[in-house]
C-alpha cells in the first residue's frame, strides 16, 4: 500500500514539473513580428565613364525575429521603398524602380539596460530593383535586376509591455549598383544603402 502511494505521488510530482516546464516554455515568447518605417538613402557611384545618382526616399520593412536565446536571434525580412536612378557621361537615362528588399540575419543581443535591450545584426539577402515604367522615369531596355546584398547593422528595443515594444534600427546594405542590365548604365561599382528605421514590435 506504501509503495503504490510512493508511485502516485512520484507521478503527480513528474506530471505538475512537466506542466510547469511547458507553460514556462510557453511564456518565454521567443516570436517578434515588427514593422518600421524607414528612410532610404543610397550613395553615389562613379564608373566606366558612367555617374549615377539615386533619389532619397522613404518605405518600410517588415520583420520575424525568432529567439535562439537571451543573446541570439535570427531574422527574416522583407522591405520596400521606390526611388529614381540617374545616370551621367554617355546617354544620359532616369529610371524610377520599385526596390524590393529580402534578407536573412543574425543579431547579437547586448546587456539589457532597464527595459531598453541593444543589438547587432549581420546578414545577406537580395535587392530586386523592378522598373515601374511610369512616364519621365522610364529608359528603353530596362528590366527587372536582382543584386546580392550584404547587410549590417545596430538597434534597440523599449519594452512597453511583455508583449510590445518599440524599435529604433540603422540598417546598411552593401551591393553592386543596378544597371538593369543595360551596358551602358553599369558603373561595375559597389555602392551601399543607409537604412534609418523606426516601428513597433510585438512578441508572442
Amino acid at each position: 500500500m506504501e509503495s503504490n502511494h510512493s508511485i502516485k505521488r512520484t507521478a503527480m510530482i513528474v506530471g505538475i514539473l512537466a506542466l510547469l516546464s511547458v507553460t514556462a516554455v510557453a511564456q518565454e515568447n521567443r516570436s517578434e513580428i515588427s514593422i518600421q518605417g524607414t528612410g532610404f538613402f543610397t550613395k553615389d557611384t562613379d564608373g566606366n565613364g558612367i555617374q549615377q545618382h539615386a533619389t532619397d526616399t522613404g518605405g518600410f520593412l517588415l520583420g520575424y525575429r525568432y529567439n535562439i536565446n537571451r543573446w541570439l536571434a535570427a531574422e527574416a525580412n522583407y522591405g520596400y521603398d521606390r526611388n529614381t536612378q540617374f545616370y551621367f557621361g554617355g546617354t544620359p537615362a532616369s529610371v524610377q524602380a520599385d526596390i524590393h528588399q529580402i534578407t536573412g540575419s543574425a543579431v547579437v543581443k547586448l546587456p539589457t539596460f532597464a527595459r531598453l535591450q541593444p543589438y547587432a545584426l549581420a546578414g545577406a539577402g537580395a535587392l530586386v530593383f523592378d522598373p515601374t515604367g511610369n512616364f519621365g522615369g522610364t529608359f528603353a531596355g530596362a528590366t527587372l535586376e536582382t543584386k546580392a546584398a550584404l547587410v549590417y547593422g545596430v538597434g534597440a528595443q523599449y519594452a512597453f509591455t511583455r508583449h510590445f515594444s518599440l524599435r529604433a534600427e540603422y540598417r546598411g546594405l552593401v551591393y553592386k549598383a543596378p544597371s538593369f542590365n543595360l551596358a551602358g548604365l553599369n558603373t561595375d561599382s559597389w555602392t551601399q544603402i543607409a537604412q534609418p528605421s523606426a516601428g513597433i514590435v510585438f512578441r508572442f
